[in-house]
């Protein structure tokens, strides 16, 4: 493909739809990986502030991993907005009675819950990385800041519905993402589709568990 043929591709439906798989896969894996991280939690506030040490250990490795992501995150967005708009173009009447005969409750619901995602994020960063929304934020101790965090009910509420939009949206986004790249047969959509409801599932649970675990008590 040359350097011409890459931004014609790129601009058509088929382009824009590998554009989301390749965004959805990274950020499904970072999802996955950040899950992990924070799993330290569970082993007290030395293994939790150790693992946050480690990862600013390197401020160029994670600036650069910043800045990857946020491209990423971008091009998901503006290439989802896109697809919504030409598919809007392509019929500018709506239907008199819609209804759905493939097209699951998450799928319909993929740019609203792409919407309060992005929203959640930029929450997320200003609790949790800057401080701007934590009323006792502390630059030493992320164990602190997060037990601190958590436990303000709203703000654990918030988190909780978080982690169910985005189940909704790993789920239907990761099974997607195979069709897109050509992976979709029969014989092997069964195992994709639990593989991606499995790894959804322990993302989610996970997640959930961190602000229920401090409003219960069980992590002070």
């Amino acid at each position: 493909m040359n350097a011409i043929a890459v931004p014609r591709f790129l601009g058509s439906t088929v382009g824009k739809k590998m554009v989301m798989a390749v965004t959805g896969t990274i950020l499904f894996l970072f999802v996955i990986g950040h899950m992990i991280g924070n799993l330290q939690l569970y082993k007290g506030a030395e293994s939790l502030n150790s693992y946050a040490e480690l990862l600013h250990s390197k401020p160029p490795l994670l600036w650069a991993v910043r800045l990857v992501m946020l491209a990423t995150v971008l091009a998901h967005i503006v290439t989802a907005i896109q697809l919504t708009r030409g598919k809007r173009a392509a019929r500018p009447v709506p239907y008199d009675m819609r209804t759905f005969r493939k097209a699951s409750y998450a799928s319909r619901m993929m740019m609203v819950g792409g919407v309060a995602l992005l929203l959640f994020i930029i929450y997320h960063l200003l609790h949790f990385t800057t401080g701007t929304t934590h009323p006792d934020f502390q630059s030493s101790s992320v164990y602190a800041n997060v037990v601190a965090g958590f436990t303000n009910v709203p703000a654990s509420l918030a988190y909780i519905l978080a982690m169910v939009a985005l189940g909704f949206h790993l789920h239907h986004g990761g099974t997607s993402l195979f069709q897109t790249m050509g992976a979709s047969h029969p014989r092997y959509n069964g195992v994709i589709e639990t593989v991606t409801l499995v790894a959804t599932f322990a993302v989610v649970v996970a997640n959930i568990s961190f602000p229920l675990a401090v409003l219960l008590g069980l992590v002070q």
